[in-house]
């Protein structure tokens, strides 16, 4: 019978040492004459030494044809290279002790233990959240890793964000589709719709004409806040930006224009074609849905909390908040106030302001509440102790927002997006959009630490990306928002034109600033942009004021094309892998709630 042995390393420094004796044959005990044994060299991948080795036959000559042919084979050996981790000596030891490489096996390990996890049920997640770094691409994600890093006393690089430890990510196709670079209406519309829209247009198909009122009906899209809604959930709205923006707005909104957020920005002709504002949709939203699907019963958005107080006030001195910013604080040329609104309509919620009427918030007791505590944005998180009268973090929304959505036991929709992360880059401020995008990363965190990953689907991901930079040949932890310092150099690299120059950068918008200990980014629209290079070598360029120097000289800085991550943890996060278009992900969200089936079923 045929034998097969798979022999140590040691054994093939012994067999190769022979020298000519083919064995023996011979009933009488002699040496025989007619015992062969053959070599094979076996490459990498072979099925019987994966890592390379050789193949040993041997048998009889019983034709005399002096080679040892198949039939004629009574025994094969193999003698393996041993994989890396069963080797030895000095220089495996410096590879299989390397922190790097430990590091690789133990996510390689986690890896394997998520996709046994997996769970492809649809309707596993009771709760979803969808954030929305808005401008938050992959350049700025790596930027704001290491900026965080360094303010924790780390080179830097190594720096894990809190999304950057989800299971699964991705990336998303951002285009519009009429736009090669998109806008923020068109992609929320994507993401909360799963339909891909034209630029400037919010809750709408691409059939829709852009400012034209009469073009709306029939091109409405529903979104994944709605089906929550229909379908008995709670649901919440977040945003550092005005709640009317384009991003917060395409949870909840359908128009023919971003730019219409109160009735004073709509020309006359489109409010008498019957289109209505953002600000109003907003406060309407229960009888709008009510009214669009007929016998459904919802009891409308439990959280919003935001900016934009200008939009749901009247266009009179005697409403201004006490930190209102102007001198008449609301836009409304209606005379409408739907913060009243809202307040008769719901009689036991909560309207506040600022910061004394955020904590007073308990969330186990709180039904509903309505926050808008900036008359226009909210202010950058470096910024924010300069609000008059104090306004909540990003993270701060979030956990009271979860505190708050968590009661019903259905289950919940929370949209959160970081809208300045996106204003910091238009006005050519790293520091401000990095500084936002680390709150951003603090706010994934504290949903992380307020859910169960068993039932809640989280995705973190952007609208679209910036042309923002991270250039030139910087040693290893030199300082994100520093001049570039060469490996193996103490002082700053020079350009071709004898000047030092700075790691981040943006290729086109305002340009150089050196305002110091400015923390508001947008006082750089102050002057007009900068068209030349500037000598940076007593700038220090690490302060909260210094602005990044541009190469085409703009107004404001622009949105950049590119696909912008997406990273997922909780029920469905398998579903984010591979390239795919952004609108993808109201799909994967639907997959895991069963968002159309369960509010299907609620309005039979």
């Amino acid at each position: 019978m045929k034998s097969l042995k798979l022999l140590s390393l040691s054994m093939l420094v012994a067999l190769t040492a022979c020298d000519g004796d083919d064995g023996k044959d011979g009933t009488i005990g002699s040496n025989g004459v007619n015992s062969l044994v053959n070599q094979t060299v076996l490459t990498v991948g072979n099925a019987h030494c994966a890592n390379s080795g050789v193949q040993i036959d041997s048998g009889l000559d019983v034709n005399g044809n002096a080679l040892l042919d198949d039939d004629e084979v009574t025994t094969t050996e193999y003698v393996c290279s041993p994989a890396l981790n069963q080797a030895s000596g000095e220089g495996v030891s410096a590879t299989v002790n390397n922190a790097w490489f430990s590091q690789g096996k133990r996510q390689v390990a986690k890896a394997a233990l998520n996709t046994d996890a997996i769970v492809n049920a649809a309707g596993k997640a009771k709760n979803v959240i969808l954030f929305v770094g808005d401008g938050m691409g992959v350049s700025t994600v790596t930027a704001a890793r290491i900026f965080e890093g360094q303010q924790l006393g780390k080179m830097g690089e190594e720096h894990q964000l809190s999304f950057d430890k989800f299971p699964y990510s991705g990336f998303a196709k951002t285009y519009n589709v009429d736009g090669q670079t998109p806008d923020s209406a068109g992609t929320m519309t994507a993401m909360m719709s799963g339909v891909k829209t034209d630029v400037g247009v919010i809750g709408v198909g691409e059939g829709v004409e852009r400012g034209k009122c009469s073009t709306v009906a029939g091109n409405e899209l529903v979104t994944a806040l709605e089906l929550a809604e229909i379908a008995g959930k709670s649901t919440g709205v977040v945003s550092t930006a005005r709640i009317t923006h384009a991003t917060p707005a395409a949870t909840y909104a359908k128009s023919a224009d971003r730019n219409w957020e109160d009735i004073s920005d709509m020309p006359a002709s489109e409010v008498a074609a019957g289109c209505e504002d953002i600000a109003s949709q907003l406060v309407n939203f229960e009888a709008n849905l009510e009214t669009k699907f007929a016998g459904v019963n919802v009891d409308g958005i439990e959280v919003v909390f935001g900016g934009g107080r200008r939009h749901f006030l009247p266009k009179d001195a005697a409403f201004n908040s006490a930190d209102a910013s102007s001198a008449i604080e609301g836009d409304r040329t209606d005379g409408r106030d739907l913060t009243a609104e809202w307040q008769a309509q719901y009689p036991t919620g909560n309207y506040i302001v600022d910061s004394a009427g955020f904590n007073a918030i308990s969330g186990d007791s709180t039904e509903r509440v309505f926050g808008l505590f900036n008359e226009s944005h909210m202010h950058y998180e470096a910024d924010r102790q300069n609000d008059l009268v104090g306004e909540p973090s990003l993270s701060e929304m979030t956990d009271k927002a979860i505190d708050v959505l968590d009661n019903n036991s259905k289950g919940y929709f929370l949209m959160v997006e970081a809208g300045r992360i996106d204003h910091g880059h238009h006005a050519g401020s790293a520091y401000n959009a990095l500084t936002d995008a680390v709150e951003f990363a603090k706010a994934v965190q504290a949903a992380v630490d307020s859910t169960d990953p068993d039932e809640t689907l989280i995705i973190v991901t952007a609208d679209h990306s910036h042309v923002f930079t991270i250039a030139g040949y910087p040693k290893r932890g030199n300082p994100i928002l520093g001049k570039v310092v060469s490996i193996g150099s103490d002082e700053p690299a020079l350009a071709a034109d004898g000047m030092p120059y700075t790691t981040l950068g943006y290729t086109n918008g305002l340009g150089f600033r050196n305002l110091g200990n400015e923390t508001n980014g947008d006082a750089s629209y102050n002057d007009a942009a900068v068209t030349e290079r500037q000598d940076l070598t007593s700038v220090d360029t690490t302060t909260s004021g210094y602005h990044q120097e541009a190469l085409v000289p703009m107004g404001s800085e622009t949105h950049a094309g590119e696909d912008v991550g997406v990273y997922a943890i909780g029920p469905g996060a398998h579903l984010v892998t591979g390239t795919n278009e952004q609108s993808l992900i109201f799909h994967i969200m639907d997959h895991a709630a069963s968002l159309v089936l369960k509010a299907e079923a609620a309005a039979e």
